[in-house]
């Protein structure tokens, strides 16, 4: 049951302004509109995992969670995988990404009440300077703009409590707004999002 993967992580949600959940602090994460829903696309850059080769694929992760704060879990989700994979690359990617393999998604998956079946769909991905764009068949796009100062630097927040969690480079997010529209039927909600940020992880198990 060994795996290792890297890759980036961009994350966007129905937040108006910076998503409190990544404080990781309870009495911070009370959602702003009493709900939150968020699309998260995962380019994985790097990995193995049982010797099955990850490198190259990409997936998306769509929450629902009613509120009023993170961790009072009852979510939704459902997982969405580029059709290019092979069914041993979907089998373990939906494994370790369903954290049922261990490392930071199974703590997560503590908060999820339901996994929808997982969905295998063309995913486009356009890249622009410091826009992103993640376009997952007719399930909806996740939109990113990585935000940088006067200076040129990344904007960045650094050991904030979900960038420990779920171990990113450096334990450093960069800020990232987001315009994702996310569509699917089965889901609770179709749904926004303003609210984002990107992050480089490396995972193991």
């Amino acid at each position: 049951m060994t795996w290792n993967i890297k890759g980036e992580m961009i994350e966007s949600c129905s937040c108006n302004m910076l998503c409190p959940c990544w404080f990781g602090v309870k009495d911070l994460m009370v959602m702003d509109q009493g709900w939150c829903a968020s699309a998260i696309a995962f380019r994985v850059r790097e990995g193995f995992s049982d010797s099955v080769k990850l490198a190259g694929n990409t997936l998306v992760l769509s929450n629902d969670f009613p509120g009023p704060t993170l961790f009072d879990g009852n979510a939704t989700a459902r997982l969405y995988i580029d059709k290019g994979a092979t069914a041993d690359q979907r089998r373990e990617l939906e494994a370790i990404f369903q954290g049922r393999k261990g490392g930071p998604m199974a703590v997560l998956a503590t908060l999820v009440a339901k996994w929808l079946p997982t969905q295998t769909s063309k995913i486009d991905i356009q890249e622009n300077g410091d826009d992103l764009a993640v376009t997952v068949g007719n399930f909806g796009q996740v939109k990113s703009h990585k935000l940088n100062n006067e200076a040129g630097r990344p904007m960045t927040m650094q050991s904030v409590g979900f960038a420990v969690m779920l171990q990113f480079d450096n334990e450093m997010l960069q800020l990232a707004p987001s315009t994702s529209r996310w569509s699917d039927p089965d889901m609770p909600r179709s749904f926004q999002t303003k609210s984002g940020g990107v992050g480089s992880f490396t995972w193991a198990a």
